[in-house]
C-alpha cells in the first residue's frame, strides 16, 4: 500500500501522455477526458499519502515531473494544434509554448513556497489546463476555437495568470463545517448548477468563476 501513491501519479503521467498523443492523432477534443483522468488522480495521490502516512520527497518530485507533462505540456501542445486548426500562422502558434514556460515556473514555486498550503498564488496549473482543453465544449457559446487570435490573447492571459501573485482558495477541506467552507461550499453549489444548465460548455465559465469568486473574497475580506 505503500506505494500507491506514486501508482496514483504515474497514472496521472499516463493520461497526459495519452491525451497529448490524442492531439498527435488529431483528436483535439478528446483532450479534455484524459485531462479529467489526470486530475483525478493527480487529486488522489496527495489524499492517498496523507491517509497511508507514506509522504517522502521522491513522491513530491514525482507528483511535480507528472503534473508538468499533464498540465504543462498537454495544454501547451493543445493550444498549439488548436491554434493551427483555427488558421494561425506557424509564427503566432509558438504563442503556445508561453503555457509550458509559465506551468513549469508555477510548479517550481509551488514546491519552494510553504505559504500555498492552504491557498495558491496564481492560477494552478490544473485549473488551466481544465480550462483551456474544455474550450472547444464551448464554442457554440463563445466561439473562440474559431478566432486564433483570441485563442492566442487568451492563452497569453492564462500563462501569465499562473505565475501571478494573485491569490485563490483551494478545495482543501480540513473539516466539513459550514462555517470553515462556505466559500468552498458556494463555490461547489454555483458549479453544479451551471453544469446542470450548460453541460460540459460551463467547464471553461466554471473555471473562470473559481478565478472572480477567489479575488472578490479577497476584496471582501480587506
Amino acid at each position: 500500500m505503500k506505494h500507491l501513491p506514486n501508482l496514483l501519479t504515474l497514472l496521472n503521467l499516463v493520461c497526459g501522455c495519452l491525451g497529448i498523443l490524442a492531439l498527435a492523432e488529431g483528436h483535439i477534443e478528446n483532450t479534455a477526458y484524459y485531462v479529467w483522468a489526470a486530475g483525478v488522480f493527480d487529486f488522489f495521490d496527495g489524499f492517498a499519502a496523507r491517509i497511508l502516512k507514506v509522504s517522502s520527497p521522491i513522491g513530491k518530485d514525482l507528483d511535480s515531473l507528472a503534473d508538468m507533462v499533464s498540465f504543462g505540456v498537454l495544454p501547451s501542445f493543445f493550444v498549439y494544434y488548436a491554434l493551427l486548426e483555427a488558421g494561425a500562422s506557424p509564427t503566432l502558434s509558438y504563442v503556445a509554448l508561453l503555457v509550458a514556460v509559465c506551468s513549469a515556473l508555477r510548479l517550481a514555486v509551488f514546491n519552494n513556497d510553504p505559504s500555498q498550503s492552504d491557498s495558491f498564488r496564481g492560477v494552478p496549473t490544473p485549473a488551466n489546463t481544465l480550462f483551456l482543453t474544455s474550450l472547444p465544449f464551448a464554442n457554440n457559446v463563445v466561439p473562440v476555437m474559431d478566432n486564433p487570435a483570441l485563442l492566442a490573447g487568451i492563452a497569453v492571459v492564462f500563462s501569465l495568470l499562473l505565475v501571478s501573485r494573485f491569490e485563490l482558495f483551494a478545495l482543501k477541506f480540513k473539516n466539513f463545517g459550514w462555517a470553515d467552507n462556505k466559500l468552498r461550499y458556494s463555490f461547489l453549489l454555483l458549479a453544479l448548477i451551471l453544469l446542470a444548465i450548460f453541460k460540459l460548455a460551463a467547464i471553461p465559465f466554471i473555471v473562470i468563476l473559481y478565478i472572480v469568486v477567489s479575488l472578490g473574497s479577497r476584496v471582501i475580506s480587506r
